[in-house]
């Protein structure tokens, strides 16, 4: 019916072929027209017969039909579950976490877009479940606290989104970077807070850690 009402078949009668419509919705044309009959003998189309071919017009039940499925997939887009789960354990990072988080570049804006100065140093979380690590690749598609790259004469560092999270249910000022630029790939969670997270939560190297990341709705 989509495809129908996109040709304008809402108020008016529209010629289509079966052959034309399988190919839009990628079918066999024997599909496409038991899919038309069905529609049919459901009352959500009429078919008028035009010469040697057939014209289609979307009745008032079908597009009552359509516009409750906008409703309820617009409902579902917008309940969206606000917030992110991930598991993984705690590793050692490689030290760029520290020299990073010193960079007044980065500090300024990270006070004022998060309302505190990171701990020298992030978290790192390495992802072993395939399942986190999808959801780490797709993170970055959400809206984030964007901090803007910068320049400091000599060389220019990345932009870096941030997404506020909370660990093992206790550290909830936290929050997860994604960085424009990064040795680390999928399986990688880098964290900031304004303290050691590993202090304030009690965890070590090789610890399991879940970390809950909030997303803001657009």
């Amino acid at each position: 019916m989509l495809q129908l009402l996109s040709k304008g078949a809402r108020h008016n009668f529209i010629e289509v072929t079966t052959s034309d419509l399988g190919k839009d919705i990628a079918r066999s044309q024997q599909a496409a027209s038991k899919h038309l009959l069905d529609l049919e003998t459901s009352g959500y189309i009429e078919r008028a017969r035009r010469g040697q071919k057939f014209a289609v017009r979307i009745t008032d039940k079908g597009y009552s039909e359509i516009q409750s499925l906008f409703a309820s997939l617009k409902s579902a887009i917008e309940s969206a579950p606000a917030v992110i789960d991930f598991e993984g354990s705690v590793v050692s990072g490689m030290g760029e976490g520290a020299y990073y988080m010193s960079l007044e570049g980065y500090k300024k804006q990270f006070r004022e877009k998060l309302g505190y100065e990171p701990y020298p140093g992030t978290l790192n979380i390495r992802l072993t479940d395939q399942l986190f690590m999808n959801a780490r690749r797709e993170l970055g598609s959400h809206p984030s606290i964007f901090v803007d790259g910068f320049g400091d004469g000599t060389r220019t560092y990345g932009w870096v989104k941030c997404y506020r999270a909370t660990i093992n249910g206790t550290v909830d000022n936290a929050a997860v970077l994604v960085l424009e630029r990064t040795h680390y790939d999928d399986s990688m969670l880098e964290v900031i807070a304004p303290m050691s997270i590993k202090d304030a939560a009690g965890i070590k190297n090789g610890d399991r850690v879940k970390v809950q990341v909030h997303i803001q709705m657009p």
